[in-house]
């Protein structure tokens, strides 16, 4: 084959795949079309699964799949059958593991732990009838840091990459906002009613600076979801969302970023996406964000939206007289904390950046929140009632301390050489540590440390008695398992990285409470219910920029986006993924690895949600002597953790005085409900229990 061929059957492999992939989507439509049809068909009180089966094309046990309430009376009745061993369900977050040789596997459970989400219940193992087991998955490894010199060089800092104080002030942009469902634009404190035509990014744009000759450089949409307008022609939302981003906007194009805080090309999320285009003359960049990002809203108009953001910026200058709201929290958090960054003293010349390596094994075996919903048999079929308790600000209350400071390793034998103070006072201090756990044959409660599951980034909890596994995991937990107020389970220190314990995020931490504080006492005494109203928006807004601050500091491998002429498929990057396509562009992804972000602490982050998931198990109040907390409620009414939240089969006398970490009974159904086995359903119970609460006026 010469060159020209080659080229030739280039080409002819891309027209392939372009087909490929509209054929798929087709497939996937008529695929639903399908099931939907499946599922009427079986209201039908005389529907039989071996009749629909030939009509669909599927296997009797597919049908059974799609309409449960078809299977055969010999399969739903009397079937004794064990259900299938629990698969752990996957976690949110995404990314490469870190370098380095794996440990060894975890051990398999001795006995069953309490199901998880993503595990089929009893009903649907009798549902499928008699089939061959199917292999279970095998959780990953995670990775270890190396013997010798060459772990050692691990435990250093990235030569010239330090997190500084700024010496310029931040650019204010000027903000708009939008309900694309009415048209109603709020400026400053005017207000238009807009045409939007068929809600485009070019229609938007067009309407706005028709409106506003000066143009504006950020369109905050508060109503509308315009990126979601087409959402039924494709798949997945995500491929709607792109689409919207990258359909043709005349005389703009895509922001190729600008200035300090240089932002490029659209972020493509598939509920809040950011889109950023500039004038083809260069003359005007903007960009059109979703409010989702700050709050969630319930009806609120663009001026009660506008009127949350003057608050928030008024509280906020009270603590930083250079403070600027930017497009997203996390964006505005960073900002503000860099801006702390003490001017004299052992930091004063900024916070130096972790070796790529240590970096890189925080990503991999630190996780965020604990999600985790536990299911019959662990939990009654039927629950009593359904309790929500949702810890208030709570990461708030663990950024006190952090780590500091040159890191060092410390080996199994090192920790065993050391007395039984010195390895108290270790556990205590900021560390992370890889250890080999084994549960007390006479537990019955929920799980305490995180293990690996099946999936990048999964986690889950084992509970079952006996259970060994091998994991890393923060301080605060480990230190939980060892002290929990049930029974002690076994740790053995396997190998771990310790910092100095020191207080880098005290001030920026302080300074948002005091701003939440304030915020949330303005939305509970205003007069004017609107007031009232944004400030709560407001508060909810602090909330946001502290904990998505505090997620960017754990700076995953970046995802990066970009699209390129159909004329030009021959320049796409040679890692880079299609995600979209249409006749004049192609839309892909390719993973960047780490940046060199001077502001990239995981360990902070690694520290902060440690310390989050030990206290959803177990926290003291000091003042009054008393404790929260999973492993303060009966065996059995543990229902689910979501981040900072607990769900309970029992309402529990936890106090609450309005700090940061303190139990907020949030949502309440005092009758009995079918237990959840799907987070969909889950929140559908959150959001019954939320509004009978409110209903009654109980709230703490």
């Amino acid at each position: 084959m010469d060159a020209q061929s080659y080229n030739a059957a280039l080409a002819e492999l891309r027209t392939v795949r372009d087909k490929i992939k509209k054929v798929r989507a087709e497939l996937t439509k008529l695929e639903a079309d399908r099931d939907q049809r499946i599922t009427q068909l079986a209201t039908y009180a005389k529907a039989k699964a071996e009749r629909i089966a030939p009509a669909a094309g599927l296997s009797v046990a597919d049908i059974v799949t799609v309409a449960p309430t078809l299977a055969p009376e010999n399969l739903t009745e009397g079937n004794d059958a064990p259900a299938p061993s629990p698969v752990p369900e996957t976690a949110t977050p995404s990314g490469d593991t870190a370098p380095g040789p794996a440990p060894q596997p975890a051990a398999a459970p001795a006995a069953s732990p309490p199901q998880h989400v993503s595990s089929p219940g009893p009903e649907a193992a009798a549902t499928t009838g008699p089939a061959a087991p199917s292999p279970p998955e095998t959780p990953r490894t995670l990775p270890s840091i190396p013997e010798g010199a060459a772990g050692n060089a691990w435990c250093a800092h990235t030569p010239g990459l330090v997190s500084k104080r700024p010496n310029f002030t931040q650019q204010a942009r000027s903000t708009v906002f939008l309900d694309t469902d009415t048209g109603v634009l709020v400026h400053r404190n005017q207000t238009h009613h807009l045409d939007l035509g068929n809600r485009t990014a070019a229609d938007i744009l067009t309407a706005v600076f028709h409106t506003i000759p000066e143009g504006a450089e950020r369109i905050y949409i508060t109503a509308g979801d315009p990126w979601h307008r087409d959402a039924g022609r494709y798949p997945y939302l995500r491929d709607a969302v792109t689409a919207w981003l990258n359909a043709p906007t005349p005389g703009w194009r895509t922001d190729t970023g600008r200035g300090r805080d240089r932002m490029a090309g659209h972020f493509v999320h598939a509920r809040n996406p950011v889109g950023r285009y500039q004038r083809e003359d260069g003359s005007h960049h903007v960009e059109i964000r979703s409010v989702g990002e700050w709050f969630d809203i319930d009806g609120d108009d663009p001026a009660t939206v506008r009127d949350a953001f003057v608050l928030l910026w008024q509280a906020l200058r009270r603590h930083w007289t250079d403070a600027v709201i930017m497009g997203s929290p996390s964006q505005t958090g960073r900002d503000l904390w860099t801006r702390t960054i003490p001017t004299r003293g052992q930091y004063a010349d900024g916070f130096p950046v972790l070796s790529e390596e240590l970096r890189g094994l925080l990503h991999a075996t630190a996780g965020q929140g604990r999600n985790e919903l536990i299911t019959p048999p662990a939990v009654p079929q039927q629950l009593p009632q359904l309790v929500e308790y949702d810890r208030t600000f709570a990461y708030a209350k663990h950024a006190w301390k952090s780590p500091v400071g040159t890191p060092r390793r410390v080996t199994a034998a090192a920790f065993a050489s050391w007395s039984e103070k010195e390895q108290t006072r270790a556990l205590y201090g900021c560390g992370h540590w890889q250890v080999r756990v084994t549960i007390p044959d006479t537990w019955n409660h929920v799980g305490l440390l995180p293990a690996p599951a099946p999936g990048e980034r999964a986690w889950h909890y084992p509970a079952a008695p006996g259970t060994t596994f091998t994991t890393w995991a923060g301080g605060p937990e480990i230190h939980t398992a060892l002290t929990n107020p049930l029974t002690p389970w076994k740790i053995e220190i396997l190998d771990g990285i310790l910092w100095e314990d020191g207080k880098p995020l005290d001030d920026w931490t302080k300074k948002l409470k005091d701003t939440w504080s304030s915020l949330t006492a303005q939305a509970q005494l205003h007069g004017d219910p609107q007031q009232a109203r944004a400030a709560h928006l407001a508060s909810r807004a602090v909330r946001s920029i502290l904990l998505y601050g505090i997620g960017s500091f754990a700076q995953r491998p970046r995802m990066v986006t970009g699209t390129t002429p159909r004329t030009m498929e021959r320049d796409l990057p040679p890692d880079a993924e299609i995600i979209s396509f249409d006749d004049e562009l192609i839309t892909w992804q390719r993973p960047s690895g780490f940046s060199r972000d001077p502001n990239a602490h995981p360990e902070w982050a690694a520290a902060i949600w440690s310390g989050a998931r030990a206290a959803l198990l177990t926290q003291r109040h000091r003042d009054e002597n008393t404790y929260a907390g999973a492993l303060h409620t009966p065996p059995g009414t543990v229902v689910a953790f979501r981040t900072d939240a607990l769900y309970l089969t029992q309402p529990q006398n936890w106090p609450h005085h309005q700090q940061p970490g303190d139990y907020l009974l949030r949502g309440h159904l005092t009758d009995p409900v079918p237990a959840p086995t799907t987070e969909e359903e889950l929140l559908t119970l959150r959001n019954a229990g939320r509004a009978a609460l409110t209903a009654t006026g109980q709230e703490n």
